[in-house]
């Protein structure tokens, strides 16, 4: 059993998760420079039918109820990502249960030397145990309503966003 805990968690506030995006021009088009997710970072927003209304710009939707099933998906196409952060609309249960899952299989994972990118063996895994950085993984304080209510506005961080669908419910 993993010795991992909701206390182990870390949280991250919408400021210093926006203050992350970087700004990108691009070059063929020379259009206005738009504010970007560096590629260290991976969002992961587990909301379910509440994904609606917008999302936070570069992140992956998840489904919680699809989390299990795409847990090792994830293990693969995260381990490069030195922060992970994990979201629901108020991350008091989906976004830290996800984030505690996703830690533990991590950990799971680890200790059996599985982890492996497509095509790769085991040495590669052990490789990559012994030699990588420990990956951040957190969760966004007061989840995307929280976000929403700073940074829905603003078409650099958050995409789709529909505010009748937040106004009355902040």
């Amino acid at each position: 059993m993993s010795s991992i805990t909701l206390s182990d968690l870390e949280f991250i506030d919408r400021e210093t998760l926006a203050s992350t995006f970087t700004p990108s021009t691009s070059e063929a088009t020379g259009a206005q420079p738009k504010r970007s997710l560096p590629a260290s970072t991976a969002i992961i927003d587990v909301r379910d039918s509440d994904h609606i209304g917008g999302h936070i710009r570069g992140s992956t939707w998840v489904p919680s109820s699809d989390l299990d099933f795409k847990l090792p998906e994830l293990l693969r196409t995260l381990q490069d990502k030195e922060t992970v952060v994990f979201h629901c609309a108020l991350s008091q249960q989906r976004g830290p249960s996800a984030a505690l899952r996703y830690l533990r299989e991590k950990e799971r994972v680890e200790s059996k030397g599985e982890v492996k990118e497509e095509g790769e063996g085991v040495e590669k895994a052990e490789e990559g145990k012994e030699g990588g950085k420990k990956q951040k993984v957190v969760v966004l304080k007061g989840g995307f309503t929280e976000w929403q209510e700073k940074y829905g506005m603003d078409e650099e961080l958050t995409e789709g966003y529909k505010k009748d669908v937040w106004e009355f419910g902040s």
